[in-house]
């Protein structure tokens, strides 16, 4: 049902309030409070069916956003324009004794300008931290420790600055409703050294109270070359343990269309009914590019696991990427 309430426009639709002016002066300039729905940008005849594609995917989670923020709008002000994102991404990552393994990802994300940028949308099959961000030479490698699901939520933030966010969500994932607040802080000395503390609790209907907090370390080696170190750590009343996860990583920026990641992590749970475990070891180095579009990217990822499941068996694999970015307002 999402795909299609973002993939396909939303009747267009324009209610305008009769007033005491003349049809001249209508004629001549809309009335102030004319809600009307903004057509989408023109495409040329002769334009390539990737743009084409492209452009029909921007416009279409554009004019829902535009649909959907106008009834906020209070009578008398001019429509606004909202800031639409959506990201979608293709992959395939056969390892051995798995060569079935796929993974499909979306997120949309609509920020509402009648709230003053303070109130985002957000529509996803998985966390935004386990999301690559742009430009490349700050990709994210961090991974959730949640399970994947699809959750829509509604975010506020409270507070924003250069070093520092507070933010509250209230939405649904997996079918259960949830409440969460995060507060990130960043803390950088040298210009060449951050720490980042993210310290976050969330409430599920069903699940029960819960808390996460993620601790990382960035050196900056220079303009091109990062090493960053993170701990991660998460219980709730549904577990008797706590999830962790730790990882180093070695990012590069090879030019300005190129980049790649090297792995090492570790996983698992502590304190719980088999005490200390260790669920799995993985070791990967990603190579993002991109191609054909500026909007497109493509990813290759070889890597070796070792999984509790598997006695810590050497599990080689490789993923297969290609993800694509629409944006407009």
């Amino acid at each position: 049902m999402l795909i299609l309430f973002v993939l396909i426009n939303p009747i267009e639709w324009c209610v305008a309030q009769e007033s005491d002016s003349s049809k001249q002066e209508q004629q001549q300039k809309p009335p102030a409070d004319q809600d009307c729905i903004k057509p989408p940008l023109p495409t040329q005849k002769n334009e390539h069916w990737m743009e084409s594609f492209h452009h029909t995917v921007s416009n279409s989670v554009y004019q829902s956003a535009l649909w959907f923020d106008n009834f906020f709008l209070e009578e008398g002000l001019e429509q606004e324009t909202p800031k639409t994102t959506a990201r979608i991404r293709l992959g395939w990552e056969p390892k051995a004794r798995d060569w079935a393994e796929f993974d499909t990802r979306f997120r949309v994300k609509v920020r509402l300008p009648h709230f003053k940028d303070r109130v985002d949308l957000i529509f996803s099959d998985d966390d935004d931290n386990t999301q690559s961000s742009l430009p490349l030479e700050s990709a994210d490698t961090r991974k959730d420790l949640e399970d994947e699901s699809f959750s829509a939520a509604v975010r506020y933030t409270h507070r924003r600055s250069k070093n520092r966010i507070l933010e509250s969500r209230i939405g649904i994932s997996g079918g259960d409703i949830f409440f969460r607040v995060k507060h990130n802080r960043r803390f950088t000395w040298n210009e060449k050294n951050s720490f980042k503390i993210e310290p976050s609790v969330y409430y599920f209907l069903d699940d029960g109270l819960g808390a996460k907090l993620l601790l990382e370390y960035d050196y900056q080696m220079n303009k091109k070359t990062q090493l960053r170190i993170n701990y991660s750590v998460r219980g709730s009343a549904e577990y008797s343990g706590l999830r962790w996860k730790h990882g180093a990583y070695y990012l590069h920026q090879l030019d300005q269309k190129s980049a790649s990641i090297t792995t090492i992590q570790a996983e698992g749970e502590r304190n719980g009914e088999r005490g200390f475990v260790i669920d799995k070891y993985r070791l990967s180095h990603r190579y993002r590019f991109n191609a054909l579009r500026s909007w497109i990217f493509f990813e290759i990822e070889p890597f070796l696991e070792w999984p509790e499941k598997e006695n810590y068996t050497t599990t080689p694999g490789i993923a297969l990427r290609i993800e694509g970015f629409f944006s407009r307002g």
